[in-house]
């Protein structure tokens, strides 16, 4: 099984669009979401659509339940409160029920799917360092969770209890290791590349490949700014930050 997996997508359908035609170029048979397909972006509605059209294995983002009225938006910045209330906003009871009923964690035979972190899926923890990632790997169960959250692609690798993080953009599994792979954002990246990020994991080789693909942002950044979103947001697409 070839698996086309992406995350945060924050209401940014140009990004969306060209992973999704990325991913059917190189002949994925399933697609996995990480969570957050709306906030920050003006385009929530369109990405929700095309989201559901996939059948993906997905989980929710705290975007994804806030918006959804799961959580209260207290801990968010200004910035995302007001495309949270925005987003509410312009989105039917129909769709809002679509993100208030996605679920935490998923877990199969091959993959565990987490937003944020495995022990406390809950909570919306930021995974930036090896303790944080070491209290996910203790109880994971699979040979690899991915998640999302913190718009960083990096790869947390335990071998023999010797845990470490790489930046390698392509990894093969050891046998008996424990990987949690952040495949980094679809429509935010904040690592200095402007460009949208995914994965494919190909569960026969144990081998996973974080990619990258070029959109035009600008029209990204039009849209917010038409949609009275705050400005920063429109502005960081050009960054990667």
């Amino acid at each position: 099984m070839r698996y086309g997996i992406f995350s945060d997508i924050h209401s940014n359908i140009e990004a969306l669009d060209n992973v999704l035609h990325a991913l059917q170029e190189d002949g994925v048979d399933g697609y996995v979401c990480g969570g957050d397909i709306v906030g920050y972006g003006a385009n929530p509605k369109e990405c929700i659509d095309k989201i559901r059209g996939l059948n993906p294995i997905i989980v929710c983002g705290n975007h994804d339940w806030a918006v959804g009225g799961v959580i209260e938006t207290e801990y968010f910045n200004e910035s995302a409160k007001e495309a949270i209330e925005w987003t509410r906003r312009v989105l039917s009871d129909e769709y809002k029920e679509y993100l208030k009923g996605l679920k935490l964690v998923y877990q199969d035979e091959d993959i565990t799917l987490v937003h944020a972190t495995l022990h406390s899926p809950e909570m919306f923890y930021y995974m930036e360092s090896i303790p944080m990632a070491r209290r996910t790997l203790n109880i994971l169960k699979t040979s690899v969770c991915f998640i999302g959250h913190t718009h960083v692609p990096v790869i947390f690798t335990d071998e023999e209890g010797q845990i470490k993080y790489l930046f390698d953009p392509e990894m093969e599994f050891i046998e008996g290791s424990k990987q949690i792979v952040n495949t980094g954002s679809a429509g935010q990246p904040r690592d200095g590349d402007t460009r949208a990020c995914y994965a494919i994991y190909d569960t026969a080789l144990k081998r996973v490949h974080i990619k990258r693909v070029v959109y035009d942002f600008r029209i990204t950044q039009e849209k917010i700014l038409n949609a009275g979103l705050p400005e920063f947001l429109a502005l960081r697409l050009a960054e990667g930050k």
